[in-house]
């Protein structure tokens, strides 16, 4: 059984002095395949970080919600993180087991931090994981742009060793037109 992981698509993280690569262009990507992942009855679950221990993101403010411009269902499951690794002292472990989840798509913001931890915990606890190429964002570093970082990400992805399941890169289109069942 697949999930889709949506991490931290959330308005504080989308700021004028936070801007991101290409964020109006994930959104898209991620609310088209969030259709897709509905339609075929598969959960979507949105990741929200929870910062009230930091006085940032605190659950329900401003800064907390996700961004306006997501599809976000009723039906969608959301589940609140407290550090960049979305399993770390989070309910979404227990939630994945109950559903029956052992392949995760994931998504987000941002690639180099709590993308790429919820990577590398998933594949550590022997999940299959398809990151989605165009469906994760940053902002610039002090020494690489955002759009460079993506690129590094997506190709330390593609040549990770799995665990127990497979480890895949690929793009919206892969995902929705090429493989439209998944």
């Amino acid at each position: 059984m697949k999930a889709l992981l949506i991490i931290d698509m959330q308005k504080g993280s989308f700021t004028s002095s936070t801007p991101r690569f290409d964020a109006f262009g994930v959104v898209n990507r991620i609310n088209q395949i969030a259709k897709l992942f509905r339609e075929l009855r598969y959960p979507v679950i949105y990741i929200q970080h929870d910062g009230t221990g930091t006085r940032e993101f605190v659950k329900n403010a401003e800064d907390w919600q996700n961004l306006d411009e997501l599809d976000v269902n009723p039906n969608d499951i959301r589940i609140d993180k407290y550090a960049n690794d979305v399993f770390y002292r989070s309910e979404l472990q227990l939630r994945l087991t109950a559903l029956g989840i052992d392949e995760l798509f994931i998504t987000g913001c941002a690639t180099d931090f709590c993308v790429e931890a919820s990577v590398q915990s998933a594949i550590a606890k022997d999940f299959s994981v398809t990151i989605v190429e165009d469906g994760h964002t940053t902002g610039d570093r002090p020494h690489l742009k955002a759009e460079k970082v993506i690129e590094h990400y997506n190709w330390v992805w593609r040549n990770m060793i799995p665990t127990k399941g497979r480890v895949k890169v690929e793009s919206t289109e892969q995902i929705c037109n090429l493989n439209p069942g998944l």
